[in-house]
């Protein structure tokens, strides 16, 4: 049975040629766990919102989408409402009331359910999400992912037909992004729900999905399960490929005629495989570059800080330096105190304890001009923060407003900021009306016009395709080159690894570990990437897809003489 059917869907926003969504023709069916990915811009988002009418965006729409056969147009805000539920990026911008279990019991209030169907419905959730230990909170108090989670549980209190999810966990550390997900194939495989999500990470989503719809440019290229859809991106040498799961990528670099493997442990299993007749290479790991003799321009010593003064510590006797020119990748948990660390360091916070210095002096005492004019530029966690202005031409424009550079001097400049954040489509749209991963761009476009030498940058790849994410790596090498320091905060394990100098782990309010970066990474469990569970049984110190398969590449067959000494 399908429960969606959209036909020849087009859509336009007000004022754009540009096609967003290009007659698109897709069915649904009722209970499929359906994963859309796609270069940021594609339209995933966009195509989401067209199947709850009251999120749908403004602008010209053509074509039909039907839910359980009948219009969706014609559907009652109330249907509507109670079978359709919708999980944003930003757990923030759902929450309406102050306490979890107002927040559990406020949709079946909304939609005038009786007193005790509410109160066993949201029994019912906070058993099944497990949150009766923190039932009674207020939600200010809540994770990021406990946020999440409890968005997921209010719309499923409603027992909805389909659940929509809008990258769900971009905000989300890799563990609470894990057992979020888990929490929805949970949802999906026991209550039968049918699940749409678009998901840049894909590592952990793939495996649970029954089909894998890939976009570009408004349309559909690639429709069908996970593996054949790594295979088909990789025929059509699309750079969509380099967002697929580690063990498709180590396999198409290895080369081998198994099918394409989805999980880390069919990716151990195909490896195994590829070993059986083989030598493990024993390559030597390449000698990393030593930390450059230069001098400290963030130092923290014995920094203590908490929000309130009765409050809870946030930061715990934290020191540590960041010399001038590394590239400083912060991880750990959500509600660790990363982002804090963050604020202290651009003055916005102050320390009640300690002593927070950059290049020798207190942030928080200096003037903004001073501290922000070729100094210190701050890409923050919602980026909307940064949009003032109706345009992004404005917006850009704004950031040189004042300067000495002249009229033609700031055209160049914008021009050269342009081309790199690809924002030449969207100069004449809105901030606001742009996806995720285009307003990252369109921010760290605007913080990077300032020229900074000290970069700080919270979760900057969220919300990013794999293609750009190489683009903003190869950039900030290149700021790293010229001295820029950059610190930080991810959640992306696979990007720190790859393009860290050196990482460090937060928990609970200090640093408990520092390392370079390949060595940080190795050998762990949980904070480590997909190709070092997979491989790390042979080769530990295989950190990233690349490490993987030029070992791979370098296992020669074994002899016969080699095959005859195993027995």
């Amino acid at each position: 049975m399908e429960i969606y059917q959209i036909k020849d869907l087009v859509f336009t926003f007000p004022q754009q040629k540009r096609e967003v969504l290009s007659h698109l023709n897709l069915s649904i069916q009722s209970g499929e766990f359906v994963t859309i990915c796609g270069k940021s811009g594609c339209g995933k988002s966009t195509l989401l919102r067209q199947l709850k009418t009251v999120l749908t965006p403004h602008g010209k729409k053509s074509g039909e989408i039907y839910y359980n056969g009948q219009p969706i147009e014609e559907l009652e805000q109330r249907t509507q409402a109670s079978e359709i539920g919708f999980v944003l990026q930003n757990p923030d911008n759902q929450i309406v009331t102050d306490k979890v279990w107002h927040e559990l019991a406020f949709g079946l209030e909304s939609l005038g359910f009786d007193p005790g169907t509410i109160r066993l419905r949201v029994a019912e959730m906070a058993s099944f999400f497990g949150i009766q230990t923190w039932f009674h909170k207020n939600v200010a108090e809540l994770s990021g992912g406990q946020k999440q989670l409890l968005n997921l549980a209010s719309i499923m209190a409603m027992h909805p037909s389909v659940l929509i999810l809008d990258e769900p966990t971009s905000q989300l550390d890799p563990i609470a992004a894990a057992d979020f997900l888990e929490t929805v194939k949970k949802i999906n495989q026991e209550l039968g729900t049918t699940i749409i999500m678009t998901e840049h990470r894909l590592e952990e989503v793939l495996p649970v999905s029954d089909r894998l719809i890939v976009m570009d440019e408004g349309k559909i290229i690639a429709d069908d399960v996970p593996y054949m859809v790594g295979e088909q991106l990789y025929r059509m040498n699309h750079p969509m490929f380099r967002s697929m799961p580690s063990p498709m990528q180590i396999y198409a670099g290895a080369g081998s005629e198994l099918r394409y493997p989805v999980t880390v442990k069919e990716g151990r299993q195909w490896l195994n495989a590829f070993l059986s007749d083989r030598t493990a290479a024993a390559i030597a790991d390449k000698k990393e570059t030593p930390d450059v003799a230069g001098h400290t321009v963030i130092k923290f010593k014995d920094v203590w800080f908490k929000y309130e003064k009765n409050g809870t510590d946030v930061i715990k006797d934290l020191s540590f330096e960041v010399k001038k020119g590394q590239f400083y990748c912060i991880v750990g948990g959500n509600g660790t105190g990363k982002t804090s660390t963050l604020s202290l360091i651009s003055g916005i916070l102050q320390p009640y304890r300690g002593k927070v210095q950059v290049n020798g002096q207190n942030p928080a005492r200096m003037k903004p001009q001073e501290l922000f004019t070729h100094n210190l530029g701050i890409l923050p966690q919602n980026p909307q923060t940064l949009f003032v202005k109706k345009t992004v031409r404005q917006d850009l424009a704004e950031m040189l407003t004042g300067t000495d550079l002249t009229p033609e001097e700031q055209a160049v400049k914008i021009e050269a900021m342009v081309a790199f954040a690809e924002l030449e489509s969207l100069l004449a749209m809105h901030p606001y009306d742009l996806s995720g991963g285009e307003q990252q761009r369109a921010a760290l476009a605007k913080v990077l016009l300032l020229e900074p030498q000290i970069l700080l940058l919270d979760e900057p790849t969220k919300g990013l395709d794999g293609f750009f994410k190489e683009k903003l790596a190869v950039f900030l090498h290149k700021l790293n080159a010229a001295g820029v320091t950059i610190i930080m905060v991810s959640h992306d394990i696979e990007f720190c690894a790859k393009y860290a100098e050196v990482c460090a782990m937060f928990f609970d309010g200090r640093i408990i570990t520092t390392n370079r970066a390949k060595a940080f990474f190795a050998g762990n469990s949980f904070y480590t990437t997909a190709a070092n569970r997979m491989a790390r049984h042979i080769w530990r110190e295989g950190v990233t897809v690349e490490d993987v398969i030029e070992r791979c590449q370098k296992s020669g067959r074994k002899t016969a003489g080699s095959a005859a000494g195993l027995y």
